[in-house]
């Protein structure tokens, strides 16, 4: 960047794979500054001793590699659950949601290291710069950032695997020799992008899902679980109190072997753009059902119709990457109010890819039987209906 500042040091956002090994290489080659690389934990399924190898390997002084799935699942999934949060109606934000954490824990390394810069493996068509970059400026305004999709010539796959052979960085490939999906996995989900799948109009290949088996492979025979919530969050798995990440984990166990969780989408990406995009968030689907069940029963009429009208708008602001700003946080208040009665066990039914709820209960339900019931009462006199109605049909009457 002309006329910019040297770099001295930056903390790179590594996961060992392609795009952010090339990454490593060329920051150091571009700007001849010592790189501090973060491999962050969040529950992808990977081991990440290699990744700690390869950044030995390209000379890496200062490596960091963290278990954040405590606190990824406690601090920003669950929150997110809350509000019942669905983009476009169907994306549980998977990929979305991990990206403030990573980002968060970015710039407290900087701090930490004395780095004067970070840089991210996003291609400046996406999502996830806008998410990272968000999110480094809310919390270091003065913080240099480096996106090497935005800057290199390295402007496809093809000139990335030249590269990387060029200066010797070891190639994942698929069982068909190929580069893989581009993915993304953390504890809530794992995503799929590109190769055949740039194509919406073609059924994934099955041998690509890692998570759950196919529905129609599924078990014959459903599988009921019970989820315990309190305040909100759920706590307990079939009677058996689990941490956050545990009990994400236990459930993702649960809708994976029962072929839950699968979703293929297109979506509008915040930069402008449609993308298509297939997902798996067994235990995410699960949970999603089950804490809405539990609502169902705890939550006044007024304060869920709000909830609900408020929900798109809280999707739209963490798939677009503003988790650190004001309008978030004051939704996650008035969402985090409403949560305080929602305490009860649902009981679920996961059979062949779907989630049924079967049963809800709650010591602070506000389902009273004796209210509802079709049987002879006498807490309820059926004749205020008419007043009731006619007062709600006055206008209506006064059109004619």
């Amino acid at each position: 960047m002309s006329g910019a500042k040297p770099v001295k040091k930056v903390v790179l956002a590594y996961s060992g794979g392609l795009d952010t090994s090339v990454i490593l290489v060329w920051l150091k080659e571009t700007y001849g500054c010592e790189v501090v690389t973060f491999t962050a934990d969040l529950g992808q399924g990977e081991e990440l001793e290699p990744a700690r190898a390869k950044a030995q390997m390209f000379g890496v002084k200062q490596i960091f590699i963290e278990d954040l799935r405590e606190e990824f699942v406690r601090d920003f999934v669950f929150p997110m659950f809350r509000a019942n949060a669905l983009y476009e109606g169907t994306y549980l934000l998977g990929t979305s949601i991990a990206r403030p954490l990573i980002a968060k824990r970015q710039i407290e390394i900087a701090r930490a290291t004395g780095a004067d810069a970070v840089a991210h493996g996003a291609t400046g068509k996406g999502n996830d710069q806008v998410r990272f970059e968000l999110t480094y400026y809310a919390l270091k305004p003065d913080i240099r950032v480096i996106a090497p999709w935005r800057e290199w010539t390295l402007n496809s796959r093809t000139a990335l695997l030249d590269y990387a052979e060029k200066h010797q960085i070891p190639i994942a490939r698929d069982k068909r020799g190929e580069p893989p999906y581009s993915t993304d996995a953390n504890l809530l989900h794992i995503s799929y992008e590109g190769k055949a799948l740039e194509d919406p109009w073609e059924e994934p290949a099955s041998d690509m899902f890692t998570r759950s088996v196919a529905p129609e492979e599924a078990p014959d025979k459903p599988t009921y679980v019970e989820i315990e919530f309190e305040a909100g969050d759920p706590v307990a798995v079939d009677g058996q109190r689990l941490s956050p990440a545990k009990l994400l984990t236990r459930l993702n166990e649960l809708g994976g072997a029962n072929g839950i969780g699968r979703m293929d989408i297109v979506e509008n990406r915040f930069v402008g753009m449609k993308s298509r995009g297939v997902y798996e968030t067994p235990g995410g689907t699960v949970l999603f059902h089950a804490r809405r069940a539990v609502e169902s029963l705890t939550l006044d009429r007024g304060a869920m119709h709000l909830k609900d009208e408020l929900m798109p708008r809280y999707a739209e602001l963490i798939y677009n990457g503003f988790w650190y700003t004001p309008e978030r946080e004051m939704l996650q208040a008035l969402i985090d109010e409403s949560q305080k009665t929602v305490t009860g066990t649902a009981r679920v039914k996961l059979y062949r890819g779907s989630v049924m709820v079967v049963g809800r209960k709650s010591p602070k339900s506000l389902y009273k039987q004796d209210i509802v019931t079709f049987e002879a009462d006498t807490v309820y006199n059926q004749r205020d209906a008419e007043g009731f109605i006619k007062l709600n049909a006055l206008r209506l009457r006064l059109r004619r």
